[in-house]
């Protein structure tokens, strides 16, 4: 650079521009001709290197190409180039004026060193734009590995305009900076859990954006919006939104019902509470009955022995579930009785539908036990109500 700068003096003293002894009127001109280079490179790199890689990156079938050289990223290139034609421009304009010299070589330096941290968050901007639209990556909570390298950088570019500043080595700073490492870690601590907690989530596919989730500890029953370093921001069904720390994933449990959507099949598991006063045996002639009616298996009635008008129920309800059409028989389906209780003998219903959608959902599982409570009595069962005023008459 020194030669560089050698060779354009030589230049300016030909022309008349003296070196040791520059006039004003000739700082003038250096400065002049110094904002023409800028603004003709500057022209040259928009009007004509610009549109000459646009047109190279989209002939080639690559579509990484059209993200690393896209107008944000050249732009951030061309705000490059402006510090360092300043700073070899410099010295030709101020040679016998040391001070405001050192002055604005410092001020150019920390200028050209802001500039390439925004491009290098260009750069991960642009790395996080591709990983959203690839394949495997764009289910990936990587927004927050992205933020903490931004962190990173942007950390290490006030150091290194810290050291341009103060004329001291990046090593001295980095050691001052070592001794208050406590007073950094608790400033960042968030920041440092966040990281750790991003790559946990991101290594184990424990959390994707989109997922339903559900974290009673935090109020959270609803979609994953965003994933980022110090936030997990998730909309509830109430159209409410609830941020919880990243960290937090990792040392609390919470459920997440992205297998569900895997399977296809989402899980109904109710129960109905049976009077245990009507349960009895069924007589020949109820067999018979509700054999011909196709509620019960004729070899029940012709086996001769007793039968609990119970057993007769839970047959009936595990055939109707098999045959049942919205329901995957793919999947567990089960009747069975679960342990006696004040309010009756529950008998619980376990199968799958055949699909995840919500409303979907819900109108297979009402409809099943609509179907069950209908038939109940047709068995000599009841199901377990509580006494309510209007099962109470006075006379």
């Amino acid at each position: 650079m020194e030669h560089l700068n050698e060779d354009v003096m030589k230049l300016l003293v030909g022309m008349g521009l003296v070196e040791n002894d520059m006039t004003w009127a000739a700082r003038i001109a250096v400065i002049l001709i110094m904002l023409l280079l800028i603004f003709i490179v500057n022209l040259l790199f928009t009007r004509v290197i610009m549109p000459m890689v646009h047109s190279i990156t989209a002939s080639t079938k690559a579509t990484w190409d059209d993200y690393l050289f896209s107008k944000q990223m050249l732009r951030g290139f061309c705000r490059v180039i402006d510090p360092i034609l300043v700073y070899i421009m410099l010295p030709l304009a101020f040679p016998d004026m040391p001070q405001l010299l050192a002055f604005l070589t410092k001020a150019c330096e920390v200028y050209l060193v802001i500039v390439s941290v925004l491009l290098i968050n260009t750069f991960l901007n642009t790395l996080y734009v591709m990983s959203n639209e690839h394949e495997h990556l764009r289910n990936r909570p990587l927004k927050g590995v992205y933020q903490m390298i931004k962190l990173i950088s942007v950390c290490v570019g006030i150091i290194i305009a810290i050291a341009i500043l103060m004329d001291s080595d990046l090593t001295s700073i980095i050691a001052g900076l070592g001794a208050s490492a406590a007073v950094l870690m608790l400033i960042f601590k968030d920041s440092i859990l966040g990281l750790v907690a991003g790559v946990q989530l991101s290594a184990n596919d424990m959390l994707r954006p989109g997922d339903w989730i559900t974290m009673s500890k935090y109020g959270a029953n609803g979609y994953v919006e965003e994933v980022s370093l110090t936030i997990v921001k998730v909309r509830n069904f109430d159209k409410t939104v609830t941020t919880i720390p990243p960290y937090a994933f990792v040392s609390d449990s919470f459920q997440n019902w992205r297998g569900m959507w895997d399977v296809g099949a989402r899980r109904i598991m109710r129960s109905v509470y049976i009077d245990t006063s009507t349960i009895r045996f069924c007589t020949a002639e109820e067999l018979v009955a509700l054999a011909d009616e196709g509620l019960a298996d004729s070899s029940l009635a012709e086996a001769g022995k007793p039968v609990e008008n119970l057993k007769v129920y839970r047959y009936y309800l595990k055939n109707f579930l098999a045959s049942y059409p919205e329901l995957d028989k793919n999947q567990m389906i089960m009747v069975r009785q679960l342990q006696p209780t004040p309010e009756g003998l529950p008998i619980e219903i376990y199968c799958f539908t055949n699909t995840t959608v919500w409303p979907e959902y819900e109108r297979i599982q009402a409809d099943i036990f609509d179907h069950v409570l209908a038939i109940t009595p047709r068995f000599g069962l009841r199901v377990f109500q509580r006494i309510s005023a209007g099962d109470v008459s006075f006379k």
